[in-house]
């Protein structure tokens, strides 16, 4: 009788289940429909573009339905300093993807120079930590198997990233590079996994006036990372006396999204988007829902009094 391999089908699962949770993490580091209405998750240029302490909560639930699904929570805060021409903010980011978790922290700074009556280049700088693990033993939840339970990695990595953002009266533009590392580690001779994979997005807005009360603004987002094929998202929004906004995105082969934003004050907004998928994932999957909450501390202006003469 011939006898079994010792790695056993559960050590094989495994590992295809790595290959593909590590393949859809390098594909897109950063997976959020509501982008446009907060850039400094993709870019570190745009802190202090709100001209305002901006403070940013977007809630991810991604394939609804799948089991391990990817749940994504960032936190982002911002402000533009007194002088005008430096922005500081920071991040924070907890993804979570079946058996991989991934923590992440960042310092950012920006500096903004004005290049005409209305508007301004931004050159930013972030740099943090990133920590990932990866618990592929526990998909099995076996004991028994020394290959499988061996397979666990938990890593702490500098990360450091760079941007470009340009923005005018109704035109908006970025390029950057959120993450210039690329970390993997070698669990053995033929498997290896990528903690921390390089990408470079770039951005493009226009508002146009369709009329007096109603904004049209086309954009789109381009994504490129090594050795993959490039990605993209084309979006419209239509913006109602710049209260409402109402949108449809098309992310290239993976869904068609709905958006909605309202201003609920003029200091607080919040935000939600619907990802319809297709392909594959629509037999699975029951779509991706995103909530975003955005509050703005304006400064407030102080009176000034002159004396009578």
């Amino acid at each position: 009788m011939k006898k079994t391999p010792k790695f056993s089908l559960n050590g094989i699962s495994i590992c295809i289940a790595m290959l593909l949770a590590n393949l859809c993490h390098a594909q897109q580091r950063v997976q959020f429909t509501q982008y446009m209405f907060n850039n400094l998750i993709i870019n570190p240029a745009y802190a202090g573009a709100d001209e305002a302490l901006s403070i940013t909560f977007i809630n991810r639930s991604q394939w609804t339905g799948v089991k391990n699904a990817p749940q994504t929570q960032t936190l982002s805060v911002h402000t533009l300093l007194t002088n005008k021409r430096m922005g500081l903010g920071m991040t924070l980011q907890n993804d979570r993807l079946g058996a991989q978790k991934n923590v992440n922290g960042l310092l950012v700074y920006s500096y903004h120079i004005k290049t005409g009556p209305n508007s301004v280049l931004s050159m930013g700088l972030q740099a943090g930590f990133n920590n990932s693990k990866r618990d592929y033993a526990s998909l099995t939840g076996s004991a028994n198997d020394p290959h499988v339970n061996s397979l666990f990695i938990s890593k702490t990595t500098f990360d450091f990233g760079a941007g470009f953002y340009f923005r005018a009266r109704d035109f908006r533009a970025g390029l950057s590079s959120p993450s210039m590392i690329t970390d993997r580690i070698n669990l053995n001779d033929s498997v290896r996994v990528t903690l921390m994979t390089r990408n470079i997005f770039g951005f493009l807005s226009y508002v146009i006036k369709i009329h007096n009360d109603v904004d049209m603004m086309p954009s789109t987002l381009i994504k490129y990372t090594p050795n993959l094929p490039v990605g993209f998202d084309i979006n419209m929004n239509f913006i109602y006396r710049k209260i409402l906004t109402m949108g449809l995105s098309y992310r290239h082969k993976e869904s068609v999204d709905f958006m909605l934003k309202a201003k609920v004050t003029p200091l607080l907004q919040f935000g939600y988007a619907y990802d319809h998928p297709i392909g594959v994932v629509n037999t699975i999957s029951n779509g991706s829902h995103e909530l975003m909450v955005n509050y703005l501390f304006k400064p407030q202006q102080k009176k000034q009094y002159r004396p009578r003469r």
